[in-house]
């Protein structure tokens, strides 16, 4: 079948190898393509099968799971990982996570739980690679071509966090500076926190002077013809997009104007950067899906812990 969710199964146990596939083998829509003892030869097949789930065991001898799961982020990138453990700490989990796994079990865990998770893990992969298909016309559509400027657009990095105070703002504002003066990129500073933002006052500009509210009338009538005009070119080598001078003008700036000003500044530079609000709203939102990555940032206070653990 076409949309069978193809699974590689790895472990160091035989037997827990048998009876993984004996288990899988009863889901019409989980087919097992193959497994194997040990996180090199998982590699190896993942290259060969390239399965759409891998089911790794976290504890092998030569290569352990995580090490295992970090090189298929390279190796093949298209291929979510599961990873299981006999052990459930948070250590094991966050370490996981960070290799790229997409889904943690603890055995001994129940079929139900085996087969759910493999078609979550799934059902979000084939999601994610959906979008980044339909992406390339779609923003071909609304004239955004690489050709348009004769260079690749700029990539999009939004810092944020679920609780304010764990210094986003000034390290929004110093990885902009170093990719200007250590990297030689162009680099645009957005401030995304529309009604108390800060990056004005770290980099010592005024927003009276231009802001983004400054091209909410041009994006109300159309796409703008330069946005160059409302960006300040700072003494560091970085241009920056301020927030409005005054909490209210937030109001205006909406979710479409948002992403349209990024994907106006990602054709003119080669990083942008947003220093995003701390809560859930429209425009935030918007920041994070037109985001390439998402730099998460929090500290070790409980309140931090649990805001970042409800973000995830």
């Amino acid at each position: 079948m076409a949309d069978q969710i193809r699974v590689l199964i790895v472990d160091d146990i035989p037997e827990t190898r048998d009876h993984l596939t004996k288990l899988l083998g009863f889901e019409s829509d989980i087919e097992v393509v193959g497994s194997a003892a040990s996180g090199a030869e998982a590699i190896e097949l993942a290259v060969k099968l390239n399965p759409d789930v891998v089911l790794m065991d976290i504890n092998m001898p030569d290569m352990d799971g995580i090490a295992a799961t970090e090189q298929l982020a390279s190796h093949a990138p298209r291929t979510a990982v599961v990873m299981m453990s006999v052990q459930g700490e948070a250590d094991y989990l966050r370490r996981s996570m960070l290799a790229g796994a997409r889904e943690f079990l603890v055995k001994p865990f129940s079929s139900d739980e085996l087969t759910a998770s493999i078609r979550q893990v799934s059902l979000r992969e084939r999601a994610k690679l959906s979008r980044m298909a339909v992406a390339a016309p779609a923003a071909s559509a609304n004239g955004i071509r690489p050709k348009d400027t004769g260079r690749e657009p700029g990539q999009v990095i939004a810092v944020f966090s679920p609780k304010g105070g764990v210094g986003r703002t000034t390290v929004a504002v110093n990885l902009a500076v170093a990719a200007a003066t250590d990297l030689g990129k162009k680099v645009v500073l957005v401030d995304g926190s529309f009604q108390f933002g800060d990056v004005g006052v770290l980099l010592n500009l005024n927003p009276k002077n231009k802001s983004i509210a400054d091209l909410v009338p041009e994006l109300a009538a159309g796409e703008p013809e330069s946005l160059d005009t409302f960006v300040i070119t700072h003494s560091a080598g970085i241009r920056v997009l301020l927030a409005p001078p005054s909490p209210e003008m937030a109001e205006h700036i909406t979710a479409s104007a948002v992403k349209k000003v990024l994907e106006g500044l990602r054709r003119e530079a080669d990083v942008v950067i947003v220093d995003c609000a701390a809560y859930f709203n429209d425009t935030t939102l918007a920041i994070l899906d037109s985001a390439d990555v998402i730099l998460t940032m929090l500290s070790l206070e409980i309140t931090s812990i649990k805001n970042m653990r409800l973000f995830l």
